[in-house]
């Protein structure tokens, strides 16, 4: 494993635990749809499936502390979320189709500074 791929699975492990700690069950992770595209997270939140991207960054210095990288937030392009949608479609339509309480697409970055506890910030409904 690479350190790019150790880095995001870290990221993920961070996000799969802060959307437990939010009462969301964690379904799948890794979902793969062939050559289309990877869903990092699905989970059930209430009677409503969250599929959710993770993005992880590293950061320089403490809370606060500027740094030179993206922030995880601004990953989400329209072709992303375009992509996003278009594997929520084929997981439901994968799973049974869609939940009483539908289809939502969440966010979760993940910021590792060099110093300091990660930043996990959760994002729900972002496309």
């Amino acid at each position: 494993m690479n350190a790019k791929s150790a880095l995001g699975k870290y990221g993920e492990t961070l996000a799969a635990r802060r959307l437990t700690e939010a009462g969301m069950t964690v379904i799948a992770r890794n979902w793969r749809a062939g050559r289309t595209g990877e869903i990092d997270i699905v989970a059930r939140d209430g009677d409503a499936i969250v599929v959710c991207e993770v993005k992880t960054r590293r950061g320089a210095g403490g809370p606060g502390a500027a740094g030179a990288f993206e922030d995880p937030m601004a990953a989400i392009t329209p072709v992303k979320a375009r992509r996003l949608r278009e594997l929520a479609e084929r997981w439901v339509h994968e799973h049974g189709g869609a939940p009483p309480g539908g289809v939502r697409i969440d966010l979760v970055g993940v910021v590792l500074p060099e110093r300091g506890a990660p930043r996990v910030e959760h994002v729900r409904g972002v496309s």
